[in-house]
Order: C-alpha cells, then structure tokens, then sequence
C-alpha cells in the first residue's frame, strides 16, 4: 500500500514544505529511505522501527520504501521521525489514509515511542495554514510556541501510540491551548530603570536620541563610569514590540531552540550582551547546520558589545553588511538562508588599554599600545554608528545624589512619540526610524532654512567632515527635532548632533 503525510523542514526563519512517502510491497525484506538524506535522517530507520515496535505494532516481513521529496533540497535534523512514522502506519493499515489529509505532523522519537521536542516549531506552525493545512500535529513538549499561532488546529501527542490513537480516533481528548498559552511576567519591582543612575546627562541624553531614532551608539570612558550600566537600561526605554515583531522574534528564538522553556521572552525587546571571545559563526551565524547569531537574537531589540577594541577585528567587521542591510545571508553549499538583524547597537569600550588615556599622568600606556587598541576599530565600521558619548568617571557630589532622576517610563513616552511620528512621516515607504533614510531624502525630511543651511556649511568646512559623517549628523538632527516636537530642523538640533560626531575625531583622527 502507498500513502503520503505532509511535514516541514527549516530554511532560515521560514519553512518549506516537505512530502513522505511510504510504500509497503510484496519483495524481498527491507527498508529503504531516499531523497537526498542527511546521516541524521537516514538514522530515522531504526529509531521508527524500534518506536513502533515498541508502540506494539510491527513492521511485517516486506519491502518497506520511503520518500522525502523535493529531491533537490537537502533533509536535515530529527523532525522527519514522527511523519515517517505516520506514513508507514497509513501504508500499512494501522491508521486511515484519510485521517492524514491537510495535516501537517513534525516531531523526533525515542526508540521506545515516545515524542521528543523540536525546533523550529513556530516557523512550521505559523506557515501551515498557507500551504492549506488544517491541522498540525506537534510534539507535546512543543505545545506552548504551536498555540502562539491561533488560525490552525494544535496536536500534541506524547507517543507514537498516542498518535495512533488520534489518528484512529480512539483518543478524542486535546489539550485546550487556553490552559498552555505562556502568559507575560509581572513586572519586576527590581528590574532595571534609568532612575538608577546617577549623573551623566549628556549620556542619558545620548541613549534617549539613539532609542528615539534607532541610531547605534557608541560609549568611551574609563572603567567603572557606568558604560554597561547605561547600556542595559537602554531596552527600558524603547516603546513594546507590537504583534508582528513577537511574532518575527518567536521566529527567530525557536528555530535556535530557545523558545522551548522560556517563550515569554517575545514579549520584551531582546538585550544580548556576548563576550568578546565570541567566534565569527557565533556573531551573525552559521555553521554546519546553520543557526541564527547573536545579531539575530538581537532583532527589534539592543545588541550590546563591551570592551569592544577586545572582539577580534575579522569579527567586528562582520557587523558592516548587517548594520547596512538589517539582514545577514548564510551560504552553505546546499543552499543558502537569511535570518533579519534589524537591531540598534551599543557599544563601549576604554579609550586605552588601561583606560585612563587620555589622562597622560594616569595613562600607562605607550602610544604604540593605544594605536594598536583603537586600531581594532576600523573607519568603516566606526562610520556606521551615530552617536559616539564620552562617559566621564562620577564625581563624589553626583554618586551620592539625593534628587529624584528622571525614570526609564518618563523617557518611554518621548521615545513612543518620536516613533508614532516617524511612523506617519515615512508610512508607505519601507523606511521605519530617521536612521534608515538615504541620503537624498534628508534635505526633504529635515526642512532646513537659509540660517540651518548656513550654520551646517560652517561646521562641514571647520570639522572637515565627510559625506557620510554629514548625513549622519542630519539624521540624528532630525530625531532630536522629533523629540522637540519640532516639524523642521534648527540650528539647536544641528548644534546638539554635532556634540555627538567629535569624539571619533579625538581618538580615530588617524584612522
């Protein structure tokens, strides 16, 4: 007997369908599988013919064949287990062909029948119903990211012998997703705000620009002035992921396995912090089986590099097609995926080895030593952040402050309103934050007079600037405006932007 179950395999943060097939004939004894199978896949045999045995059914003395077609797109990974499973039962008669039609079944198995999670789970579930499923049977432990998606039916079974039994409709009881669905956290009463900190205005002022536009930013200072502390604050004031971008992040989470036990991180904005000793395929992604990176699980969120003059340099320059395009393409030799990395980056490191440059009587550093550390930090990289802040040591009088600062909900509010109005401003376009807009449309977007024309050719000639230094000041100048509430940009806007492009100048002049 013939039969056919439908299933799924990952392709970057989306999936592709993928048939099996299964034929039980009269012949010499086997069982054979084929359709450009990967080891893992091919392991499948024996871990289905011992879950079924298992499951009390047993595969008669005949020649077994199995398909997994397209042909041309190569099988990865354990979740094909559960559907070859179900065709065979089907081919032989255990389950109604019928039973299987428009639904979608996933999931690994353990030789003694039991379901095993997978991932990637949420992509698959999320494009079933495109592709005209009506149903989908998912590992029990993955129950919690398939109800996430509500257009499509939810099946989780625990065994190969509960899934007959579904299929058989001996077992009519399902689990209500109501009672699995995740539930956001109460909120911290300890969680981290910018009423915390102490004194830095300019870089307070510096992360609320760089929140209210997107714009990376960069934090110089000695250690122990409050650089990572800033930085972790910083998601606390960019405005809640709306449900398109849960659903963008839950993506990309359960494709890297990590939706599994913690699927209430789609409701916050990510702040991924790795060490510098992170590995290239570790950053942006990769390897053998291609996994999304650190830039991708940072998505809608904040990816935070400290002490970067530490990372290596081939990795940092990784960063420059991601930062550019707000994607990273993965090639493999089978083919190739794209995860997004749409993020806003922090960064922030010594100005020295020892951190006192360029205080001469502290600095113990040679001049050589600081060159080869700022050297890390190539022009290019450097010309894709906005806003580079110095972070002074605090003072006694500032660390010990008794006055109320201003709080991470306060700030928000400004940021909210600066987004709803780059949202209006750029509907329709494919543009989102000032810090994505080209070159040629800022003279339109910033509504310059003669005065603000005047004041920007002054200061291009003094700071000797170049093209893209001087776009990226009209940006920034276009969201301080935004925050202003101001529908032009003004000489006070200009003037602010530029506090935020001389630091660069200051310690990458030779570069």
């Amino acid at each position: 007997m013939y039969s056919i179950v439908s299933t799924a395999i990952i392709r970057g943060v989306n999936s592709l369908p993928v048939q099996v097939e299964a034929d039980v004939s009269d012949g010499m004894p086997m069982f054979e599988m084929v359709g450009f199978l990967a080891s893992e896949v091919k392991e499948a045999r024996e871990r289905v013919r011992a879950a079924l045995r298992n499951s009390g059914y047993y595969l008669p003395a005949k020649r077994i064949t199995v398909n997994l077609f397209p042909a041309n797109i190569k099988k990865t990974g354990s979740a094909f287990d559960l559907p070859i499973a179900a065709a065979i039962a089907a081919a032989l008669g255990i389950v109604p062909a019928k039973s299987l039609d428009a639904v979608l079944v996933v999931g690994e198995i353990g030789l003694n029948g039991k379901v095993q999670p997978v991932e990637g789970i949420l992509p698959i579930v999320a494009e079933a119903g495109e592709h005209g499923f009506t149903r989908c049977i998912v590992p029990y432990e993955n129950r919690t990211e398939a109800y996430l998606i509500q257009n499509i039916q939810i099946v989780p079974v625990k065994s190969v012998a509960h899934l007959i039994q579904y299929l058989t409709g001996k077992e009519t009881e399902l689990w209500e997703p109501q009672e699995e669905q995740p539930k956001q956290e109460q909120t911290d009463q300890k969680e981290l705000d910018f009423s915390q900190i102490n004194g830095q205005r300019l870089v307070r002022r510096a992360g609320e620009v760089a929140a209210a536009g997107m714009h990376n930013l960069l934090l110089v200072g000695p250690p122990g002035a409050g650089k990572t502390m800033i930085a972790q604050r910083i998601p606390t004031i960019l405005p809640p992921l709306c449900a398109q971008e849960q659903l963008e992040l839950a993506k990309i989470y359960s494709v890297s396995g990590l939706l599994l036990h913690s699927s209430h991180m789609i409701y916050k904005r990510p702040f991924r912090s790795p060490h510098h000793t992170i590995t290239p395929q570790g950053l942006v992604g990769g390897g053998l089986l291609p996994k999304p990176g650190e830039v991708s699980l940072a998505h809608k969120g904040v990816l935070f590099l400290d002490e970067l003059a530490e990372f290596q340099k081939s990795t940092l320059e990784l960063l420059r097609q991601p930062l550019e395009d707000k994607k990273i393409q993965i090639s493999r030799l089978h083919g190739s995926c794209c995860y997004p990395a749409d993020f806003m980056l922090v960064a922030a490191l010594n100005p020295c080895p020892c951190g006192a440059y360029p205080d001469m009587n502290r600095c113990r550093c040679t001049q050589s030593a600081i060159d080869r550390y700022l050297g890390k930090i190539s022009q290019p990289l450097l010309d894709r952040i906005d806003l580079c802040v110095q972070v002074s040591a605090l003072t006694y009088a500032e660390l010990t402050q008794s006055e109320h600062n201003e709080s991470s909900a306060q700030i928000r509010a400004r940021v909210c309103t600066a987004w709803e109005l780059q949202k209006k401003r750029y509907a329709g376009s494919g543009i989102y934050f000032n810090s994505q807009v080209a070159a040629d449309r800022l003279k339109e977007v910033c509504l310059l007079t003669d005065r603000e024309e005047d004041y920007l050719q002054t200061m291009y000639r003094q700071l000797q600037l170049t093209a893209r230094a001087y776009h990226k000041v009209l940006r920034v100048a276009r969201t301080i405006a935004d925050l202003s509430h101001s529908k032009g940009v003004r000489q006070e806007h200009l003037a602010e932007a530029f506090c935020y492009r001389g630091l660069d100048r200051k310690y990458w002049e030779r570069w």
